[in-house]
């Protein structure tokens, strides 16, 4: 790298964010900057644009290709353990490929960015080097991981250096997007042949923090958490996995109303029959963290039974594709439209002058709305914000579900909220469902073609699986531990858009959180409670009162409902008990946990939910607080 950016035309350093933002437009005022690059044989390609706004920079794309991640755009560079694709079994040996990428860098005017990777509290000081007209990118990297000056962060070596070389994906990937994580066990570099910030300087410092973890030991969450506070001041955190497309970003949101004030919880889609209820007053949220949640060992406090955590980044990458006209979410639209200094958006449309709308989205080349609208906010201008690190109370755990009825059963059977003990929590995780029309990520082939016809596929083990750049076996094992060391944190499961015959889009999400805070830690009592008819799914609510309200029963169990009934249940049951059996055989290897190992032969022995409770009951207070595994595996 040394030589790369000694032998480079130019080098800017800035030295504040407001100076990386008019790079953004190329510098001197500009409103308009045209992001694109000289491809040999194609001369000048245009890969998008930037706006000046009122409120902040608009960044679009030629291509709907470039508008969203790619899932299968991570490839290994080195030959460090991984369950990963590597580079060189799709394109060759990447040590070539690496050194044309620094030749390239090294013929441009680059901008060398630091920033700490985790965030400023605990994060690994690291490097990026940009191509000044990616000037954006620079300012979207910031804005996540914040920004810092070299004299901030003092003498350091580098923990991460994340490289952008854009002409290179028509150059030598026939047009994809293509990020290269290339690990030694003191340097994760991320070599990024796109220009989409979403695989590199998003999940790709993730990668790297996922892979500091792995070597010592922990674990970055794929989730958001929000301290709720009721009406009574009873406050409550819970921790949102699942995953993209699971409900992460919804969980730090207002619930929506109608214009009367009331709550639409669900529309049957059937009969079109509404379901609301009224909520005369709403729990207050505080954000704690939105997507990338560091659970870092120094900040647990073993005697306390709760996992604790802290934001892993400085901003939050906003997805606002729910977001469709003026009103639906206040807090959200005043932190975007009246913001304290100039957000960057992405996939929303921009006019010079004008105020960037987050409910006006771009259209993709088929006419509909982009599905991945975004825009980043500073944790610094998010009202309310937790900036301390906080314990958690409950784990949820988001699931996209689509209809299911009678005469079209699907696996969109979970009801409201179910209750679940750790071993079930941790299978949820292993697996992570994504389904029903996810639109933060784009599809395979194969992927698009099982979700199309009411199927799922897994994104991997805790929804960051996509991200890690290691073994699969190794993080389960991590989960594990992770899950046994905080006992006395409650685990739910909560499904969105659909139940059963009803459309309830994050309604569900919102109630279940309304219901925990109200109410409270306190014990569970069993007579409230019912096994779930899949065995998966734990226990199922008897009843829910929320605000003096009862909750209809058929909500909380779908077999109840008149559209859909046992059988079709019992149908979305097994295909979502088939799939998970399929899943799970990946992690009978001889390195899984013996503990793992028991929870998974549940499963596929189709074993009941008091199985499970004998493995891990549900309030274990006899179990440790001191991360280690409990040997409870039954004799064979």
């Amino acid at each position: 790298m040394a030589a790369c950016l000694e032998a480079a035309r130019s080098i800017t350093i800035p030295a504040s964010r407001a100076e990386l933002y008019e790079l953004s437009l190329g510098g001197a005022g500009a409103d308009t900057f045209d992001i694109g690059f000289d491809v040999p044989g194609r001369g000048f390609v245009k890969e998008g644009d930037v706006v000046r706004c009122r409120n902040g920079i608009s960044v679009n794309y030629v291509e709907d290709y470039i508008r969203r991640r790619d899932p299968d755009c991570m490839r290994i560079g080195d030959d460090l353990p991984s369950d990963k694709p590597r580079f060189a079994a799709d394109y060759g040996p990447f040590a070539p490929v690496k050194a044309a990428t620094l030749a390239w860098l090294a013929e441009q005017d680059l901008i060398v960015v630091p920033f700490k990777a985790g965030g400023p509290r605990l994060g690994s000081p690291s490097l990026a080097v940009i191509p000044k007209n990616c000037g954006f990118f620079g300012t979207a990297l910031v804005d996540l991981q914040g920004f810092f000056t070299f004299d901030e962060l003092g003498p350091f070596a580098p923990r991460s250096i994340l490289y952008l070389a854009p002409p290179f994906r028509h150059t030598h990937f026939d047009g994809k997007q293509v990020v290269v994580h290339d690990r030694t066990e003191t340097l994760h570099e991320i070599w990024a042949y796109n220009l989409y910030p979403g695989p590199s300087a998003k999940k790709g410092v993730f990668s790297a923090l996922l892979d500091i973890g792995t070597q010592e030991g922990w674990i970055t969450a794929h989730a958001s958490a929000v301290r709720v506070t009721t009406p009574y001041e009873n406050e409550t955190v819970v921790m949102h996995e699942g995953a993209s497309g699971g409900g992460k970003s919804e969980m730090c949101q207002d619930l929506r109303r109608e214009e009367d004030g009331r709550v639409l919880l669900g529309t049957n889609v059937v009969t079109d029959e509404p379901y609301a209820i009224t909520l005369s007053e709403a729990s207050r949220l505080e954000p704690v963290t939105d997507d990338m949640t560091l659970c870092h060992p120094s900040l647990q406090r073993p005697t306390s039974g709760k996992m604790t955590i802290a934001d892993a980044e400085d901003g939050w990458f906003v997805r606002v594709d729910n977001l469709t006209s003026y009103g639906e979410d206040p807090h959200l639209e005043r932190a975007i439209i009246h913001p304290d200094e100039p957000l960057v958006f992405f996939n929303i449309e921009g006019k010079v002058g004008a105020t960037a709308l987050p409910w006006e989205h771009v259209t993709d080349d088929a006419g509909k709305p982009c599905s991945n609208p975004r825009v980043i906010i500073p944790r610094n201008q998010i009202k309310g914000i937790v900036d301390e690190p906080e314990e958690v109370d409950v784990r949820t755990f988001g699931v996209r579900m689509p209809a299911c009825t009678a005469a079209a059963p699907t696996y969109g059977v979970m009801g409201l909220m179910h209750v679940i003990p750790p071993a079930l929590a941790w299978l949820w995780r292993l697996v992570t469902p994504r389904g029903d029309k996810n639109p933060s990520i784009g599809a395979t082939a194969a992927e698009a073609a099982v979700i199309a016809h009411g199927g799922m596929v897994a994104e991997g083990v805790g929804s960051f699986w996509p991200f890690s750049t290691n073994t699969k076996v190794g993080a389960a094992n991590l989960l594990l531990r992770q899950i046994l060391a905080a006992p006395r944190t409650r685990f739910v499961l909560t499904p969105n858009q659909h139940i059963g015959a009803y459309k309830v889009g994050f309604a569900a999400e919102w109630v279940t959180r309304e219901w925990l805070a109200r109410r409270g830690q306190g014990p569970l009592r069993r007579e409230r409670l019912t096994p779930a008819r899949c065995p998966l799914f734990g226990y199922a609510l008897k009843e829910m009162k929320l605000d003096g309200q009862q909750i209809r029963p058929s909500l909380l169990q779908p077999e109840l409902q008149s559209k859909v009934g046992v059988a079709a249940y019992d149908a979305g049951a097994r295909i979502i008990t088939e799939f998970f059996k399929a899943e799970l055989q990946q992690f009978l290897t001889d390195d899984l946990d013996p503990l793992g190992r028991a929870i998974i032969e549940v499963c596929l022995k189709d074993g009941t939910l008091d199985d499970y409770l004998a493995l891990t009951p549900l309030e274990p207070e006899p179990y440790p607080v001191t991360g280690a595994v409990p040997m409870v595996v039954p004799a064979r």
